[in-house]
């Protein structure tokens, strides 16, 4: 059975179902199909229990240059003005304060410096410099225990974002079904794509779908994919497993440390659970893993394909985990999952957030986590920090690492400029209906002010 698309869409998390959206909602594109392997719609790293559940605007993420904070800055909107459009119940997200902790002199310093002379505090007008007693007042926990003498400085902001990525990928996806001639098939795992004359043919095992242009938003497997298709030769993947600690009700909202500037990984941190206001999470970790999916094993085998076991890939390896930062990192991250000795070494990262924290007070999060690809450039033997994408000949290719989840309607945005260019200008984009959904209903700092949201109670 062979199925003809204008579009085919590959991978069902967020990224894939926020450009069903907006093709299927703003565009012409008449054809459009979804073809996710899992039985559900967001089910690996769009999981609520497999992200940081943070919606990354860069005003708090002290690695983001103001450059790359701009750029984040207008997706994190547009999906925020996407949600505050369909989820007025907040079943979806919830909004609290967040702040980014700065504890002694040379780290406030350092966070004056960024807020006042490098144009942070000028690009974010809601973010606010303060000190140890409004940081009492918002977060008890924070300052409580604390040394007084011990200079405190935070960045705050009351954009703090708390997202069910999950459910909102299948948001999106519901909102696109709306539309005729959207198609979405879960439980269905694509094994080849073969370009042909007339565009692709997508091969399931089963059905085929044959489609005039294409997207793989495949996470980790989309370089994968983009291997097997001659595409991407020049990279590699780091895969980096995040993990979290659990622990009680000890915070309002989000509490961000320090990050270093040459990590890709995001500091430790403590927040509520989305969901659940009598858990807060700590973390994330960064272990590295040779598997492409969380806690399963038949994904080595994946992983081994897209490292391409040459020796650029092992050059490249040997010359990123040399690094005298990021070597003791990987090292530090390895002891976090050891039983025992792994709790007691992660304390001290969840002290920087809430200084009476004890060893009872928090456990590892079974089952939470997920993979997140950094992406590695094999000829120049260092980690690319650029987007991840490749765009082939009516095909593009988009990996998604961090923050892919809180930029996926800008992604969007772009991409469906791009496929209108593959489709040679026979569609048309409705770019400002889709800005009057998305950004058009974020609240920006000269509208009325809103209040935090309260913290949710166990469902």
């Amino acid at each position: 059975m062979t199925e003809k698309y204008d579009l085919v869409i590959v991978g069902g998390g967020i990224s894939g179902a926020a450009l069903l959206y907006t093709v299927a909602k703003f565009t012409d594109v008449e054809r459009i199909a979804l073809l996710e392997k899992e039985e559900e719609i967001a089910a690996i790293n769009s999981h609520s229990t497999n992200n940081s559940q943070t919606l990354h605007f860069g005003d708090i993420e002290t690695n983001y240059t103001l450059e790359k904070a701009e750029e984040v800055k207008e997706g994190a909107e547009m999906l925020a003005g996407y949600l505050e459009n369909v989820d007025p119940d907040r079943e979806m997200h919830s909004k609290r304060s967040k702040m980014v902790l700065a504890v002694g002199d040379e780290e406030v310093e350092s966070l004056e410096e960024r807020y006042y002379d490098e144009g942070f505090g000028d690009l974010y007008p809601k973010l606010r410099d303060i000190g140890r007693e409004e940081i009492a007042e918002l977060e008890p926990k924070v300052v409580e225990g604390r040394d007084p003498s011990t200079e405190m400085l935070a960045l705050q902001t009351p954009d703090g974002y708390v997202v069910d990525y999950g459910q909102t990928a299948k948001s999106f996806v519901e909102d696109a079904r709306e539309e005729a001639g959207v198609d979405v098939f879960v439980g269905t795992e694509v094994t080849d794509i073969d370009e042909t004359d007339d565009g692709f043919v997508v091969d399931t095992g089963g059905a085929k779908f044959e489609s005039d242009v294409a997207v793989v938003a495949a996470g980790s497997h989309s370089l994968q994919i983009a291997k097997e298709m001659g595409y991407g030769e020049n990279k590699s993947l780091l895969p980096v497993a995040g993990s979290f600690f659990l622990g009680g009700d000890m915070l309002n909202g989000k509490v961000y440390t320090l990050q270093m500037k040459k990590l890709p990984f995001a500091a430790v941190h403590g927040d509520a659970d989305v969901h659940d206001g009598d858990v807060t999470r700590f973390g994330p970790t960064a272990k590295l893993v040779p598997t492409l999916e969380r806690g399963r094993i038949s994904t080595v085998g994946d992983f081994a394909d897209v490292f391409g076991m040459n020796i650029d890939s092992f050059l490249s390896y040997a010359n990123i985990l040399a690094d005298r930062i990021l070597f003791p990192y990987v090292v530090k991250n390895l002891i976090y999952d050891l039983p025992v000795v792994g709790k007691r070494a992660f304390l001290p990262d969840v002290q920087k957030v809430v200084p009476t924290a004890e060893l009872d007070d928090i456990d590892r999060a079974k089952g939470y986590g997920g993979v997140r690809p950094q992406i590695v450039d094999t000829e120049a033997k260092s980690l690319d920090m650029g987007e991840a994408k490749i765009t082939g000949d009516g095909i593009i290719f988009n990996i998604t690492p961090s923050p892919g989840a809180s930029t996926c309607v800008k992604n969007a945005m772009r991409d469906t400029q791009q496929l209108l260019e593959f489709f040679e200008d026979d569609h048309e984009f409705d770019e400002e209906a889709f800005r009057s959904e998305t950004i058009g209903n974020f609240p920006h700092a000269d509208d009325e002010a809103e209040e935090p949201d309260p913290i949710p109670a166990e469902d």
